[in-house]
């Protein structure tokens, strides 16, 4: 405002030293300083950001975005935030792990301001102060771990920042959002050891898997041996049970067809002249003998002439038992 000020006044002088204008001067004056007025006493706060005001060098009050109007002299504009998510690199530093690794560890911050008053008055200087603290934090979460947890524990590294940032923020005024570790990078020994480790153990898996491959292979050699076996027995089973059924089934034939000869027979010897046909053909190379056919004639005779004592059944089978005797 002084400077808009002396302009005023240097205009005014000029005005006054040229004889033409002089009579203008007071006008001059006049126009400069409320033109000086008017772009100190008006403010257009720009959307997501906040500025600070003082009055008489206390805070006086924060102007939100839009169309602000101040006391020019007595306010002034103190502090400018951004409220927008602000990316911050915090620089690469050593960290020295619990079994004494030396680890060089990067990462980025993002934080945004959330009480302008107290960024404002908070810290002389918050984004050294988190920058600082991050720092601090993260050799101290590394030198709880070991390197091989280091390299499989950033989501627990970058929480553990987080929630000591976001503690502390909030005397500053500030909220730390996240904070990801960009890179880790151990000495060139371990870096040699690691790619030695990890070779071994891909050796280490490849002869596994070898290993397992020949073991599945007698697995399924011995296992088909052992289907081919049971199949192979089963097959003899079958085979001797099919034998077992046409012996049964040929014997069953024969006894059929020997039934069946024995029943015509004896069908034969039943009808009219059959028994006296029976009795009075010759066998071969032998005669009958003439006293068993007379005593056969005699009992079918007497088994006739007595129905009631014996059935049909036992009639045919005694007749076809005789003339098998004599046949």
């Amino acid at each position: 405002m002084f400077a808009k000020l002396i302009i005023a006044v240097v205009l005014t002088a000029i005005t006054a030293a040229i004889p033409d204008t002089r009579g203008y001067a007071v006008w001059v004056f006049f126009i400069a300083v409320v033109i000086a007025f008017v772009i100190e006493g008006v403010r257009i706060v720009p959307q997501q950001s906040a500025y600070v005001i003082e009055r008489l060098g206390r805070f006086h009050a924060i102007l939100e975005p839009g169309l602000n109007l101040i006391i020019p002299f007595l306010d002034r504009l103190a502090y400018m935030h951004s409220l927008k998510e602000v990316p911050l690199d915090v620089p690469e530093q050593v960290c020295i792990t619990k079994d004494n690794t030396q680890l060089a560890v990067d990462g980025v911050l993002y934080y945004q301001v959330t009480d302008p008053r107290l960024a404002s008055y908070g810290s002389a200087n918050y984004i050294a102060a988190i920058t600082q603290l991050a720092q601090t934090t993260l050799r101290s979460v590394i030198g709880k771990m070991e390197l091989d947890k280091s390299f499989e524990s950033r989501e627990d590294i970058n929480r553990s920042i987080v929630a000591a940032l976001d503690e502390a923020g909030r005397n500053w005024g500030i909220k730390v959002l996240r904070y990801e570790i960009k890179s880790i990078t151990p000495p060139e020994s371990i870096l040699r050891a690691m790619q030695a480790q990890i070779t071994a153990e891909r050796e280490k898996r490849a002869l596994i898997a070898k290993s397992e491959g020949e073991r599945q292979q007698a697995i399924n050699v011995a296992d088909g041996k052992r289907q081919a076996a049971i199949l192979e027995s089963e097959g003899e089973k079958q085979s001797a049970i099919n034998r077992a059924q046409g012996d049964g089934t040929a014997i069953r034939v024969i006894a059929e067809a020997n039934a069946a000869g024995v029943r015509a027979v004896a069908e034969a010897i039943i009808d009219k002249g059959g028994m006296e046909a029976a009795i009075l053909y010759p066998t071969a190379g032998r005669r009958p003998d003439r006293a068993a056919m007379g005593e056969a004639v005699a009992q079918a005779s007497y088994e006739e002439m007595n129905p009631a004592e014996h059935s049909r059944n036992g009639l045919f089978n005694s007749q076809a038992l005789r003339c098998a005797q004599f046949l």
